[in-house]
């Protein structure tokens, strides 16, 4: 057997099994959503392993962790299950069979507005179409779509110059910018607006990175201009924008508060409850110089009639 080969014996349900073992946590609750008995998935899971020739999970009282080779497994069980479904979708729609799917991952933390124009729009445009929503952090190159573990996404895209790997097609959406809030004492507070040199020698909360890696590092990127040894402070509450406005106004030194973007770059930025924000106001990075760029990705394998749907969606939301 060639080494490229996947070791005879392997099954999808493994794969499946693996997958829900990891998503799920734990043994058990696997079995559930699998609809099998416990006893039974941990047999398949071991199978799995000796066809392998590794162990893939290590077992513990607090559940289940993926060892180094079952990370890469994982990645592409994924992969490969996500083939196989999207063939058998596209194949019951030749046959006539069922509606087609769509699974479209949307950033986290993407500005209200910019939300729901995208779901109430792609409903409207798709009411014969089954769309599942997934809510998943995007890297650079959107992977998910990218690995067919999703077939669209809604997220912040790449700086200009670095194009997206092939097939991935792209709609710009628009530039948005962040919401940026001060102490009201701050020199800067009266001009409504504040300079990069300004902003980049506070205390500035943002992040953390891992949600939004492609904006992070390119702000991050950009207040170095300014001062090479900046650094974001990770927010201590970073479900609540509120709570961190709180923590930000009665600290020992002037700190800043930075939000992922949140504003159609040019347009009046959506306010947040008073309740919290103690002493911080809204202000602008002055010449709008953090700014990130809305995409809508997808596949350009997708079914013409999809990929129709997602381009009059982006130049519905860009309009």
């Amino acid at each position: 057997m060639k080494q490229t080969e996947a070791p005879l014996g392997i099954e999808l349900r493994h794969l499946r099994y693996f997958v829900a073992v990891e998503e799920s946590g734990t043994f058990t609750h696997a079995a559930e959503r699998m609809y099998v008995a416990q006893p039974t998935l941990s047999q398949q899971i071991r199978r799995l392993e000796e066809f392998v020739g590794t162990a893939l999970l290590q077992r513990g009282r607090g559940g289940a962790r993926l060892t180094a080779a079952g990370t890469v497994l994982l990645e592409e069980s994924r992969a490969v299950l996500s083939l196989v479904d999207h063939g058998v979708s596209r194949t019951r729609h030749a046959a006539g069979l069922g509606r087609q799917r769509l699974r479209f991952v949307v950033q986290p933390h993407l500005p209200p507005a910019l939300a729901a124009q995208t779901v109430s729009r792609l409903r409207s445009a798709a009411p014969a179409v089954d769309v599942s929503w997934l809510e998943a952090a995007l890297d650079a190159e959107f992977s998910p779509v990218l690995e067919r573990r999703a077939d669209a996404a809604l997220g912040w895209m790449s700086p200009a110059d670095r194009d997206l790997p092939d097939p991935l097609d792209v709609m710009d959406i628009g530039q948005y910018e962040p919401a940026v809030w001060i102490p009201s004492r701050h020199p800067a507070a009266p001009r409504g607006a504040i300079g990069l040199e300004e902003l980049s020698r506070m205390d500035l909360i943002h992040g953390p990175r891992r949600v939004g890696p492609g904006t992070y590092d390119a702000w991050r990127a950009v207040l170095r201009t300014s001062n090479p040894y900046f650094e974001f402070i990770d927010p201590p509450f970073r479900q609540s924008l509120s709570m961190t406005l709180a923590f930000a106004a009665t600290g020992s030194r002037p700190s800043g508060v930075l939000t992922g973007p949140w504003h159609r770059v040019g347009t009046e930025p959506e306010t947040v409850a008073d309740t919290g924000r103690g002493e911080m106001v809204p202000v602008r990075v002055e010449g709008a110089r953090l700014a990130a760029r809305a995409g809508l990705v997808w596949r350009g394998d997708l079914p013409r009639e999809l990929q129709q749907i997602l381009f009059d969606t982006a130049e519905d939301i860009a309009a």
